[in-house]
């Protein structure tokens, strides 16, 4: 692992957690609170500049919102009537009090992980309540009311950033980033999720290529239910890496959400821990070889919120750190005491699934009788051209 040259930040505090849509929303935010307490207990946070999370302005907010959508966000939050119109008081997005309020704030956390990078105060940042990848310009959707990943995109563009490269591997495929930016060639979008075939939002396959002044700007591998950490693997190493050294960005951008475990209840791919970790070393050693370090990681989604979700990111941040936590080390006894008086459930005890994360390298030759193999080359083919690469192994 490359050696980091200056501390890394997690923007973090507890209000952030006022982004919260109910008790039997799958969202719930507690994952992350679990995870910053594993975090903590496991010493990842002393590594770490804990730095608390400022509100999003306005300003902020129009360079991605339209403002007709943001003055309906306050509106549905102080009537709680629902605005179907602007995809408010659906049950993916049902209203509370506070939406406006607690949005903003993700939002300004993103914001200042981006800052916090790009003028050179920590070498990573992390925001793990952000990552709301779904929401559209006009339109909330997906768990999604503001785009914090856009408007941190937009931040770094506005400040001088020329090439920015964002890479999610959410299980779902993050259509509201890659429309917000489908025209600009200075941002490089990158999705692995489950096909649009099977799931939400049904987008994101080989030919979105990026709009007519940008193609090659957009890159989709749309993978088949059932994938483990082998296939996943592969598929983001025969992509990926190729594409982000190409493009050569001063910043990487990362969406983490670790739905694509076996145990998330809203999917059905089948990474382990494991598996996630190692994409999380992959992506450091990325920021580290292309963009000098720079790098800013989102959370996202992520359902199985105490078997899978605390140890996933509590990896990512220990990898953030620059001093990964290995898989064999035990999950501490008071954060699994304090997982059962919680919720009454008896947590993992070990930071791994027991897996290795093998995958068998591009080069060495593809299969086209499997569905997986059919759409890494069918974005190999789609893509690497337009970027001048050899979409052949």
């Amino acid at each position: 692992m490359d050696a980091c040259s200056g501390r890394s930040a997690v923007v973090y505090d507890s209000s952030l957690g006022e982004y919260d849509f109910g008790p039997n929303h799958p969202m719930a935010p507690l994952r992350v609170s679990l995870t910053m307490r594993l975090a903590g207990d496991l010493g990842v946070l002393d590594r770490l500049d804990v730095v608390p999370a400022p509100m999003a302005s306005l300003d902020q907010l129009v360079t991605v919102h339209d403002p007709a959508f943001i003055e309906a966000v306050e509106k549905a939050g102080a009537s709680m009537r629902p605005d179907l119109d602007h995809g408010l008081g659906t049950d993916d997005n049902p209203l509370f009090p506070q939406i406006h309020h607690a949005s903003a704030h993700i939002v300004g956390a993103s914001v200042e992980a981006c800052r916090r990078v790009w003028e050179g105060e920590n070498i990573h940042a992390a925001n793990p309540m952000g990552g709301l990848h779904h929401a559209m310009p006009g339109r909330a959707s997906g768990f999604c009311i503001y785009n914090d990943v856009a408007v941190g995109i937009q931040w770094l563009l506005d400040h001088g950033a020329q090439r920015i490269a964002y890479v999610d591997v959410d299980v779902h495929h993050g259509d509201g980033v890659e429309r917000v930016f489908y025209d600009d060639p200075r941002v490089l979008t990158i999705s692995l999720h489950e096909t649009g075939q099977m799931l939400f939002p049904g987008t994101g396959f080989a030919n979105d290529v990026g709009g007519r002044d940008a193609q090659g700007s957009a890159a989709n591998v749309a993978l088949p239910p059932g994938t483990a950490d082998h296939g996943w693997l592969r598929a983001f190493h025969a992509v990926v890496p190729d594409l982000v050294r190409e493009f050569r960005p001063e910043v990487l951008v990362t969406q983490q959400g670790c739905d694509s475990h076996a145990e998330d209840p809203l999917a059905d791919l089948m990474l382990s821990v494991d598996g996630q970790r190692a994409a999380y070393l992959a992506l450091h050693e990325l920021a580290h070889e292309v963009a000098g370090g720079k790098w800013v990681a989102f959370g996202g989604g992520g359902y199985a919120v105490v078997d899978v979700v605390p140890r996933a990111w509590t990896h990512l941040l220990a990898v953030l750190s620059g001093t990964p936590v290995e898989p064999w080390v035990e999950v501490p006894a008071g954060w699994r005491e304090h997982v059962r008086e919680l919720v009454g459930l008896d947590a993992p005890r070990l930071m791994t699934d027991g897996k290795v994360p093998a995958y068998r390298d591009w080069r060495q030759g593809y299969d086209p009788n499997t569905w997986l193999d059919r759409q890494v080359n069918a974005t190999r083919t789609a893509v690497f051209p337009l970027l001048g690469l050899d979409p052949l192994p």
